[in-house]
């Protein structure tokens, strides 16, 4: 069962709140079938537009959490005011914290070698009696046939509620993607760095610079390299989105007094 989505330049986001993806949740897991959950911030959305097929990627999941502020900001301005952010870290952890009287069984999979073990080791101290099913640091580039096979064999034997998957995004995404039916949780969540934040790998930016939308500057500043390819297209993604929004509106307006010409 889908949510409520809007397309933002041609990715469906799912119009949800921490309480809803986590009632989203829910129904996924009493349903026991096979879903997955990206969460979209703007350079997911330009990942989008650079690269068209991945737009099955993401349309294809079954809940596209708002994971920036300014895909939030977009979402309100459309008129959904219950929007809030859904960011991956944040989810992560409310997850845990929602799933502990109902028993749900995690499992880690990505990260560099060590850091999902960490990532276990420091939820389970934040959130005691948290059932971890498993941790698993695939091969850094791709796996053979036979390698693939005992990393799903792993996953699979561990009998995990929700699998995490802490890639970089596209890969996350396309890796959830193509191995739905596979992978027997009846979920699977791409949470790219939330690996390296809560494992104490990496820092976090600050609380007031992710709600004022700064965290991309935070991030960008912190590792430029490896990052400024991905930060690069955030003002053509402001560009694009608002054009976009204006292009709506426009056409919202005129319907409107084409209806109002019709009622005279």
């Amino acid at each position: 069962m889908k949510n409520e989505c809007i397309p933002i330049l041609g990715v469906r986001v799912s119009t949800v709140n921490m309480d809803l993806a986590l009632s989203q949740f829910e129904t996924f897991l009493d349903n026991r079938g096979n879903a997955y959950i990206c969460v979209a911030p703007a350079h997911s959305i330009m990942e989008c537009v650079n690269d068209p097929d991945l737009y099955p990627v993401f349309n294809g999941a079954d809940m596209v959490t708002p994971d920036g502020m300014a895909v939030v900001w977009l979402l309100q301005l459309r008129g959904h005011r219950q929007v809030r952010r859904v960011y991956g870290p944040d989810l992560l952890q409310a997850t845990c914290a929602y799933g502990l009287e109902r028993g749900w069984r995690h499992y880690f999979y990505g990260g560099a070698p060590g850091v999902a073990e960490r990532l276990a080791e420091k939820l389970q101290e934040q959130f005691p009696g948290l059932q971890i099913a498993g941790t698993c640091s695939p091969p850094f580039g791709r796996p053979s046939a036979e390698e693939e096979r005992a990393l799903l064999d792993q996953v699979n034997s561990s009998e995990a509620d929700i699998v995490w998957v802490g890639m970089s995004s596209p890969k996350q995404e396309v890796w959830m993607n193509a191995h739905l039916g596979q992978v027997h949780a009846p979920v699977m969540v791409g949470v790219g760095a939330a690996f390296d934040f809560l494992s104490g790998c990496k820092k976090q930016a600050p609380r007031w610079m992710q709600r004022s939308g700064l965290e991309w500057l935070f991030r960008l500043l912190s590792e430029p390299r490896r990052l400024w390819p991905r930060y690069r297209h955030y003002p053509r993604f402001v560009w694009l989105a608002l054009r976009e929004h204006i292009a709506l509106k426009f056409a919202q307006n005129k319907e409107n007094v084409s209806y109002t010409r019709l009622l005279r």
